[in-house]
């Protein structure tokens, strides 16, 4: 055998190896691949079983819920009330149990009734304002038909001599020392806002009955600043019409504010609803970072 013709017999054995090498290699990573397509379709599987369940979970919808204030302002969902969309009155949080949107934001509410006609950019012109009943969300109004007047009627409980302040043997759960009561700053008792002979109405100074579907009309005798700003529609929450006189559902002053606790919680503290999920591919919200400080 020539060396020319050892020279190539070794190239060609070389190749073989090569070769063999080659088809190795390939089945190496044809079994990592199938590996890999394993695991992703059982993760897969996994993730897809979770998803559904999470899905399942959601597809129960949230019944009971509360608009501004937890345990004063509840609300019940109600299928179907817009007929034309299929949308419920109210889509409640299933994270805090809070009113997420309004299907239809006038329902259950009632005609707001006649306000007085003050010099204001509103003119007194609140034909179309609409609120929610209050008395339905008192607890001692749902004792029966009479409301607080079962108990509170002249004879079961003796009407009050006057309107000086005492301590009483009942309604812990609302103030828990009628002597030390916090609206005012101690200036203020009961009996300046209850009416003394009906307790299924508030009362102003004058002596002058008010519905507890109407409480911005005690509240503003002496909270005037905000009330005005309440009727212009800076202070407070509607929803409705944008146009000056259309219809507009109003939130009064007690759907926000309890005024037993004023000096503790001006406001209930709310849980806040979880931010919206980033856009694919942003890993943080940095970006909404400004200077030192956050907008």
């Amino acid at each position: 055998m020539t060396s020319r013709q050892f020279t190539r017999n070794s190239a060609i054995k070389e190749i073989f190896k090569m070769d063999g090498l080659h088809k190795s290699s390939k089945i190496i990573v044809l079994a990592m691949c199938g590996f890999l397509v394993g695991g992703l379709s059982a993760y897969n599987i996994a993730h897809s079983a979770e998803e559904k369940q999470a899905e399942a979970q959601s597809a129960q919808p949230v019944t009971e819920c509360f608009e501004s204030r937890a345990g004063f302002s509840s609300v019940t969902r109600v299928e179907n009330v817009d007929p034309k969309y299929g949308y419920p009155n109210v889509k409640c949080s299933q994270k805090t149990d809070a009113v997420l949107w309004y299907g239809d934001p006038f329902y259950g509410t009632i005609p707001m009734g006649e306000m007085p006609n003050i010099s204001d950019k509103t003119r007194g012109d609140f034909a179309n304002a609409v609120v929610k009943p209050r008395e339905p969300q008192l607890m001692y109004f749902n004792m029966g038909p009479n409301g607080c007047k079962t108990c509170h009627d002249g004879k079961v409980v003796p009407y009050p001599k006057n309107k000086k302040p005492r301590l009483l043997g009942m309604h812990q759960d609302i103030v828990e020392n009628s002597l030390k009561l916090m609206h005012g700053r101690g200036a203020i008792w009961c009996l300046d806002c209850h009416s003394a002979t009906n307790r299924n109405r508030l009362v102003d100074r004058e002596g002058n009955e008010i519905s507890f579907n109407q409480p911005q009309k005690l509240c503003g005798s002496c909270h005037g600043e905000n009330y005005i700003d309440w009727r212009a529609g800076i202070h407070g929450k509607r929803i409705g019409s944008w146009a000056m006189g259309g219809k507009k559902r109003w939130w009064v002053c007690t759907e926000c504010h309890n005024p037993h606790t004023v000096q503790i919680e001006r406001f209930n503290p709310l849980v806040p609803e979880p931010p919206p999920a980033l856009p694919r591919g942003m890993k943080n919200a940095d970006y909404e970072r400004v200077g030192d400080g956050e907008h």
